[in-house]
């Protein structure tokens, strides 16, 4: 059974009519089927999805990400990945369902494989903790990304989480250490790590994964430090302001590729993910291929300075590169000209106030 989303309600019905007309068995009995009208309407439904999913809006892309029939990182590591070994386990405490992770070939190149995963009905939802992972899960994954550097193994990772566990038991297990230990672990790093974010990102949760060189979004995914809801209660005490939250956040791939926070944006099917999964995860494999060949010639050293260089750039011009001089290997901030004149400008300015006066009174006395 199809699931439908609020702004799907004429989609809806006309798939309904559809699958009536494709149906032999009428009012009357056996009856022909009317291969015209069907191709008619199924075209109107591809009109429609085409109207509707190239204006919406951050809350309905939210909704899209968070939709049931979204394809899920089982999904995708079935598809895309083979010979895939399950490893579970923290060496600590236990496993957390929530996180899938293993090692697997992709065009016969090992791969460390993690993917957060939400389930697909409601009892795996429920063993999968709905993908909030748990502090087990984290180490679980620092322990395999661990293991994965030492063997020179490239590490991709599934991104789909509304965010970490915030229960009782996970914090009294150490969530927030387990998170930072996570991301320290990420930036460690001396393999290339790329996240691909398939649905939500979702605050702490998402970002102790994808620490990445590389981090791409599906079209219509989300990625945010709180959900739309979490920060309308804050900002209005008002869950209702959702969609208010949603726009002003930011949280979309199209408005996250322009502040240059993600690396990359593949285009959905017409009407999301989950109404052509084949596709999609075609489209993934091919960008994880192609950004693993961009690293083939980076040294363990360029890799690492690669993804501290990106993250350290985030909100600035141009971010931090490598200085020349062999004596100092560390990074130094790299201003853009522009910014530097504003600079000068701003500290100089009475200096240039005091010699604009100083014309123009020469100007006047010439003149007069």
């Amino acid at each position: 059974m199809k699931n439908y989303l609020d702004f799907e309600k004429e989609i809806k019905a006309l798939e309904q009519e559809v699958d009536g007309l494709k149906s032999p068995f009428g009012s009357e009995g056996i009856s022909e089927v009317d291969t015209n009208k069907i191709k008619n309407t199924q075209k109107e439904i591809n009109q429609k999805l085409e109207e509707i999913y190239s204006n919406l809006n951050s809350w309905q892309k939210t909704q899209v990400a968070r939709h049931e029939d979204r394809p899920k990182a089982n999904y995708y590591i079935k598809k895309i990945f083979s010979q895939f070994t399950l490893l579970s386990g923290d060496r600590y405490f236990g496993d957390d369902k929530s996180v899938i992770a293993g090692f697997g070939l992709i065009e016969n190149k090992s791969v460390l494989v993690i993917g957060q995963e939400k389930g697909e009905d409601l009892n795996s939802r429920i063993e999968r903790n709905f993908g909030m992972m748990r502090p087990e899960g984290y180490r679980k994954c620092i322990r395999l990304m661990k293991l994965a550097d030492r063997f020179q193994i490239p590490v991709i990772s599934f991104i789909d989480t509304p965010g970490a566990y915030p229960g009782l038991g996970a914090e009294q297990r150490g969530q927030a250490s387990a998170i930072a230990n996570s991301i320290e672990c990420c930036m460690s790093l001396t393999v290339p790590n790329i996240s691909v974010i398939i649905g939500e990102g979702g605050s702490g949760g998402a970002i102790a994964l994808a620490s990445s060189n590389k981090v791409i979004m599906l079209e219509n995914s989300i990625y945010s430090v709180i959900s739309p809801e979490g920060c309308a209660s804050i900002l209005w005490r008002d869950p209702s302001k959702s969609l208010e939250a949603a726009d002003a956040m930011k949280l979309t791939a199209k408005d996250l590729l322009k502040l240059k926070i993600i690396d990359e944006v593949i285009p959905e099917p017409l009407g999301g993910a989950h109404r052509d999964p084949d596709t999609i995860a075609s489209d993934i494999k091919h960008s994880i291929i192609k950004n693993l060949k961009s690293f083939e010639n980076f040294s363990k050293d360029e890799i690492y300075d690669h993804r501290k260089a990106k993250f350290l750039q985030i909100g600035r011009d141009q971010g931090f590169s490598k200085t020349t001089n062999l004596a100092d290997q560390s990074l130094s901030y790299k201003e853009s000209a522009i910014r530097k004149f504003r600079i000068h400008l701003d500290k100089n300015k009475y200096i240039y106030l005091g010699i604009g006066l100083i014309a123009i009174t020469s100007l006047i006395a010439l003149l007069f």
